[in-house]
């Protein structure tokens, strides 16, 4: 009689599931980290100029502009984390520190405006030495 319920219960149980072929080797995007910074979706899609739907809906996250915005954004981060001190001072200069060679306004206005070129080559330029 063991062996009959045993059958039974064998039965019930779900075969676990495999990951996805072609996943298991998927790295994760540069721009990934920045998910962890403590920002909420919302929050984070306001400070790369995007509305907060660019990264609630999958389509929309995976598209060319959310995810270059998202480059920019974790390029700009990693490059004045060292300087800063780490992520999270990265993310409140990013956020609240005027820039005087763009007229006092901050990283996160000028990605806002699709400036992130001219704010790397200003990046580049102190880290080689230049004034700010």
């Amino acid at each position: 009689m063991s062996s009959v319920v045993s059958k039974k219960r064998m039965a019930k149980v779900k075969p676990s599931r495999k990951a996805a072929p072609g996943r298991a080797h998927e790295t994760a995007p540069p721009w990934s980290f920045v998910m962890d910074l403590g920002l909420s979706k919302k929050q984070l899609a306001e400070s790369i100029g995007l509305k907060p739907e660019a990264l609630y809906k999958a389509r929309r996250a995976n598209a060319a502009k959310t995810v270059t915005r998202l480059a920019e954004m974790a390029e700009i981060l990693n490059r004045v984390a060292g300087w800063a001190g780490g992520r999270a001072q990265a993310v409140a200069w990013y956020r609240s520190e005027p820039i005087p060679a763009f007229g006092d306004r901050t990283a996160e206005s000028l990605v806002k405006s699709g400036q992130a070129t001219a704010l790397r080559d200003y990046l580049d330029s102190i880290a080689m030495g230049g004034f700010a």
